[in-house]
């Protein structure tokens, strides 16, 4: 029979004493731990995997719990609730009832003296356009620029349309004058025996269409004939709307020292040869004691080409400048009395209404010196001095652009 000992691993023969006993084999072995598992199996490779495994299967778990608690709690608890509120709003809530006040009828004097909301019969119909002239009694205090506003027109269509009451002079407006107020602007123009409406059409800047065409002018296209000689009886007032013209020189044209001669149209202060005399210094004063504007401004649009200076009767009125006297005395075209200085350089001064003139013909003059005394002689509505200057340069300038 064989030894006992011999029949299990831990025996050895050659040294007995070495023999494992029995109870030690059979002993359980120590567990695995959980990262003595994670090394092996990174030492083995399968680190990676085992990670991604991992997390597939946590995220299957977190998707598996929250479809499990959507379904046993909120959505069986929303579905609920809602039915509840459906059910509840089915049930109309029942309307108070409020007693209605008693009607009190208002007293009489309520209506005599409330506020009553009155139908108003008046309409208000847009301004129609005018196609016929109208008239206008000129007023005391009007001039030019207001009547033209009062009318919406140019102040030159005033003049345009009154030239035998005006004389393109706006100082020769008086109270009581009756003015044509054309519908439009443009000149009203008095047809003479042998004028062509090419003509008159050309002269003021227009077609022949623009005259034929204004309703006003009552004119028939197919009765004119021919338009170089028209069938428009002498004597028939045209509109021409949108023409212009310009103005009748009224007003004293520039005297020079050279040839004063010139004047002798103007009236009986133009003088006859003139030597020469002292020059200006190119610089230009006040020519009298006051410096405001009263009256008409400077407006080349109304043909008044100067300023007239407010003032009293009997104000100082001064050389503007140095120079010789070409013209001294009355004006007939509405400047009354008047001195114009000459001087030099293709410059002179005019000074028109003086009530009295202190310097003759030929008469030298220098910057202050008194020339005469403020009036209102020839067309003028009040004492004031009509003032311009002129130039061989530059025309009939704006007086306000070089007084100091």
């Amino acid at each position: 029979m064989s030894n006992p000992r011999m029949d299990y691993p831990g025996y050895d023969p050659n040294d007995p004493e070495k023999t494992i006993p029995l109870s030690s084999l059979h002993a359980k072995k120590p567990k695995m731990t959980w990262q003595e598992a994670w090394e092996g199996l990174l030492r083995i490779g399968l680190g990676e995997t085992a990670m991604r495994l991992g997390s597939s299967l946590a995220s299957l778990v977190m998707i598996l719990m929250v479809v499990w608690v959507m379904s046993n709690f909120y959505i069986k608890g929303e579905h609920r609730a809602g039915a509840v509120a459906v059910a509840e709003a089915a049930a109309p809530t029942p309307t108070p009832e409020i007693e209605q006040p008693p009607l009190v009828v208002p007293l009489v004097e309520t209506y005599e003296n409330g506020i009553w909301r009155l139908t108003d019969l008046h309409t208000n119909l847009p301004a129609r356009p005018r196609f016929d002239v109208s008239t206008y009694t000129v007023e005391k205090g009007d001039n030019i620029f207001d009547i033209a506003g009062k009318f919406n027109l140019k102040p030159e269509t005033i003049l345009w349309g009154n030239y035998y009451v005006l004389v393109d002079n706006p100082t020769n407006l008086r109270p009581g004058q009756v003015l044509n107020i054309l519908p439009v602007d443009g000149v009203y123009y008095e047809w003479h025996s042998g004028d062509g409406l090419n003509g008159v059409a050309e002269f003021y800047g227009v077609t022949p269409e623009a005259i034929i065409d204004w309703p006003g002018n009552n004119l028939d296209r197919a009765a004119l004939g021919d338009l170089s000689n028209p069938s428009i009886e002498p004597g028939t007032w045209i509109v021409v709307p949108g023409g212009e013209r310009e103005f009748v020189t009224w007003s004293a044209p520039r005297i020079s020292r050279d040839n004063p001669a010139v004047a002798k149209v103007l009236g009986p202060g133009a003088c006859g040869t003139i030597v020469d005399g002292p020059v200006g210094v190119g610089t230009y004063i006040w020519p009298t004691v006051q410096k405001f504007v009263s009256g008409y401004k400077y407006s080349p649009e109304t043909n008044h080409w100067g300023i007239d200076i407010g003032g009293t009767t009997g104000d100082a009125i001064f050389a503007s400048d140095n120079g010789v006297v070409v013209y001294s005395g009355w004006n007939d075209w509405g400047y009354g009395n008047v001195v114009v200085v000459d001087h030099g350089f293709g410059w002179q001064t005019l000074y028109a209404h003086l009530s009295a003139i202190n310097v003759g013909c030929g008469g030298y003059v220098y910057q202050g010196d008194v020339i005469g005394y403020m009036g209102s002689t020839g067309n003028s509505s009040g004492p004031h001095l009509h003032f311009e200057m002129r130039s061989e340069e530059y025309g009939r300038p704006n007086p306000l652009n070089f007084l100091q």
